[in-house]
């Protein structure tokens, strides 16, 4: 379980630097009420697409932890805001999908890579220490 709260901390930490880099390129400001008021149907959907797949099982997985994250955290997202009046565009649903899935799904496959890089580095390691005899 502590995996799926870490997994879940860092989607969520995503959502936020997407909402504050949106903010802030729009000059909207970084007041705690605005960041709050943008990013709600994001972690929402989030929240959703994390349900919907269960991703607390395979918190690090790509599918279906990683898909359902980032594509509750976009439609959910774009209907929340709809329905209370934040509006959208389609450049904005755009910029949200490559956005949020380089994020949501790029810190997971960073953290595949490390865990096989430290498999090979742990091999390697005892493969030169067999060779050196020790």
């Amino acid at each position: 379980m502590k995996g799926a709260r870490l997994a879940l901390v860092l989607d969520c930490c995503c959502v936020l630097v997407f909402v504050i880099i949106g903010r802030a390129s729009h000059t909207k400001g970084e007041s705690l009420a605005g960041i709050a008021s943008t990013a709600w149907p994001f972690l929402t959907g989030l929240g959703a697409g994390w349900l919907a797949v269960r991703a607390w099982r395979r918190p690090l997985r790509l599918v279906p932890a990683g898909v359902g994250g980032w594509l509750g955290a976009v439609a959910g997202g774009m209907v929340l805001r709809v329905v209370s009046g934040q509006g959208t565009a389609i450049a904005f649903i755009g910029v949200a999908l490559v956005f949020l899935g380089l994020f949501l799904l790029g810190w997971r496959l960073a953290a595949r890579l490390a865990g096989r890089l430290s498999v090979l580095g742990s091999r390697a390691g005892r493969a030169d220490r067999a060779v050196a005899g020790g």
